[in-house]
């Protein structure tokens, strides 16, 4: 058997109760990473959302890997520095994916209040593009509060996370940060789907571009250290239920586990690739270019 690429490091992964999140923690795993499994998601609340944190520690246990499941809102400074603690009982932590994010409007209810119904899909969900344009939160539809919402899930959580994380993989000789972005960070304008948008997705959109800015700043003054810091964002649409929440049509489409290996693949941070904004099939198939650390 060949060696695995992870073997032996822990990994903290956010938003991974479900879609790429999950894809990305099994990935992980099977590498031989320990991983903390973070989200708010112990409880399904909308069936459109399926997966939880106990879902997905259960499936990478049942493949005999190690994780722990971490019930933690990001958004709130306590719980960003309680799930770096938590994350640290499998180990000094040197790889981190800032995966979650936040799209106005839906969440879960908060820890100890009572479930709302379930929430169940719409017939016509997935067949009606006009459906599909009115349901994206756009600007004159999305109050303050939530566009700082996105903020707080996204680009504030993963800064202050990261710097958590810091001296772990500084001890440790280096590690590797990647951020999950979004092509919305370009949208509207060059994103595949802006024709058919009006205002997409700005807090979701902005926070996203926020992130990479933010990953360009961190991979600058972290090199020195050994740690990579990437963003990874799908080539394609990748047909996850939070996509799907919104009723999007997509012709061409990617899957949840070549992303994960995209996320792997820099993880391991052999290739010495770091402030980098990257699709996802330009890691896999190696058009991506290598920028070497400074020297210390």
């Amino acid at each position: 058997m060949n060696e695995r690429r992870l073997e032996g490091r822990t990994s903290i992964v956010t938003g991974a109760s479900r879609g790429l999140g999950r894809a990305i923690a099994l990935a992980l795993a099977a590498e031989g990473s320990a991983v903390a499994v973070v989200s708010r998601t112990e409880q399904v609340w909308d069936d459109r959302l399926p997966g939880t944190i106990g879902e997905t520690v259960a499936e990478i246990q049942a493949a005999g890997g190690r994780a722990r499941a971490v019930r933690a809102d990001v958004s709130q400074p306590d719980d960003r520095r309680r799930l770096v603690d938590e994350a640290r009982q499998l180990g000094p932590v040197t790889v981190l994916v800032n995966n979650a994010a936040f799209t106005a409007p839906g969440r879960p209810p908060a820890a100890g209040a009572p479930a709302p119904a379930r929430r169940t899909a719409r017939p016509d969900a997935t067949t009606a593009t006009s459906a599909a344009k009115a349901d994206w939160p756009t600007f004159l539809h999305t109050p303050l509060a939530a566009y700082q919402r996105h903020f707080q899930v996204g680009p504030f959580a993963a800064y202050e996370l990261m710097q958590l994380v810091v001296p772990d993989m500084a001890e440790a000789g280096g590690g590797a940060i990647v951020n999950i972005s979004s092509g919305a960070s370009r949208a509207p304008g060059e994103a595949p789907w802006a024709e058919r948008s009006a205002g997409l997705l700005p807090g979701y959109g902005g926070a996203k571009a926020a992130l990479e800015h933010l990953t360009l700043c961190a991979a600058y003054e972290l090199a020195d250290r050994s740690i990579v810091v990437n963003a990874l964002s799908p080539s394609k649409a990748i047909p996850t239920p939070g996509l799907a929440y919104y009723s999007p049509v997509f012709a061409d489409v990617g899957s949840e586990a070549d992303f994960a290996e995209a996320v792997v693949r820099l993880a391991t941070g052999s290739d010495r690739v770091t402030g980098r904004i990257l699709g996802h099939l330009d890691v896999l198939d190696g058009s991506f270019r290598s920028y070497e650390f400074r020297s210390s």
